[in-house]
């Protein structure tokens, strides 16, 4: 891939499409009625019309779907994804509309060439959730200073996988010349690695948005010099062989419900056995690969295989140096995963080396 990353954003709708205006006193139930039938809604006057709205569409689908079980949590959320988007809201000039809305900075930032154009209410909560900790700032153990995600850019919700690295790399004897981040999301790792002593990390990921927050993050800092991006697939366009090679993966195969910013959940069957034969001719001869993992999947689906278990048993290529597992805490509110599992989930710190 290697090339120069453009930004993922909802896409936005153009103004000729027809909608249905919907202010307070808009009958509600002709109102659900039209989103059935395919038809857009359009809020007008206040944001929080489309708070109500949404809330009289959610227990509307509710009722359709009362059930806990798994197929019927899917239906509902199925249906709520689909109707909800095509309620609306207008932007003009980089801003909302409606009164007493969210000042979203995104929308400048990525809509610059868009004077007016409208995008779905959820898109909207969405966009407004990571100003919010893009602005803000999130909080990461053994960080001193905060990181600030870039819309649609995985970060930790949970940090038991990140202490359990930290805590790794405070023991590592090997030398710290360079190393590799594969799939450098929010750039924790990352930093983790310089903070331990390492004095350069390449770091790649194949969501753009990732490479471009990171690339705005480190500009005029001497983490620019430390770190170096690539937006490009498990190694990018590094070559020379280094001494440490990480990767928290995705810990969910595929779903069928899955999008484009899923992507740091769910990982293509091909994912593993790919990164596995690259990182052969990527680690030095007595480097570590470290990789960030869970049992999830086996708690959600016992057919499902572990990818690192499975490479381990019969790659051929590495041979395991150490691994450790530990319970995670309640999940955060952040996160949509189902915590009915959350129980038994353990997050895991794999090191492999050359067999």
């Amino acid at each position: 891939m290697s090339k120069e990353p453009i930004a993922d954003r909802p896409t936005p709708i153009s103004l000729e499409s027809p909608a249905i205006p919907f202010k307070r006193g808009t009958d509600i139930p002709e109102t659900l009625e039209a989103l059935r039938a395919g038809k857009q809604v359009l809020i007008t006057e206040f944001y929080s019309n489309g708070l109500d709205l949404l809330h009289a569409l959610r227990a509307s689908i509710k009722s359709q779907f009362p059930g806990s079980s798994f197929q019927e949590q899917r239906s509902f959320r199925g249906e709520y994804q689909k109707l909800s988007q095509l309620v609306l809201l207008e932007v003009k000039r980089h801003a909302l509309t409606v009164k007493r809305s969210p000042d979203i900075g995104w929308l400048a930032k990525l809509y610059p060439e868009l004077d007016q154009f409208r995008l779905p209410f959820p898109q909207i909560q969405g966009l407004n959730s990571a100003w919010q900790w893009y602005q803000n700032g999130i909080s990461i153990p053994g960080l001193r200073n905060k990181i600030h995600p870039y819309y649609g850019t995985y970060f930790p919700t949970r940090f038991e996988h990140v202490t359990m690295f930290d805590r790794w790399l405070s023991r590592y004897q090997g030398a710290k010349k360079t190393a590799i981040d594969v799939g450098i999301g929010s750039g924790v790792l990352a930093l983790l690695m310089i903070k331990a002593g390492f004095q350069k990390v390449f770091g790649t990921d194949t969501n753009p948005n990732a490479i471009i927050g990171l690339h705005e993050s480190f500009e005029g800092t001497k983490l620019s010099r430390k770190i170096e991006l690539d937006y490009g697939h498990l190694f990018g366009k590094w070559e020379k062989p280094t001494e440490l090679i990480v990767f928290n993966p995705p810990w969910l195969p595929i779903s069928a419900e899955a999008n484009r910013l899923d992507e740091a959940i769910y990982y293509p069957e091909t994912l593993f056995p790919d990164f596995f034969a690259e990182a052969k001719t990527h680690l030095l001869p007595d480097g570590k690969l470290v990789l960030l993992f869970s049992n999830l999947a086996q708690l959600t689906d016992a057919s499902a295989t572990h990818p690192i278990e499975v490479e381990l048993a019969e790659g051929g290529r590495f041979k395991l140096d150490f691994s450790l597992k530990k319970s995670v805490q309640k999940a955060s509110e952040k996160t949509t995963r189902n915590i009915t599992t959350r129980a038994s989930e353990e997050v895991e710190l794999w090191v492999l080396t050359h067999k």
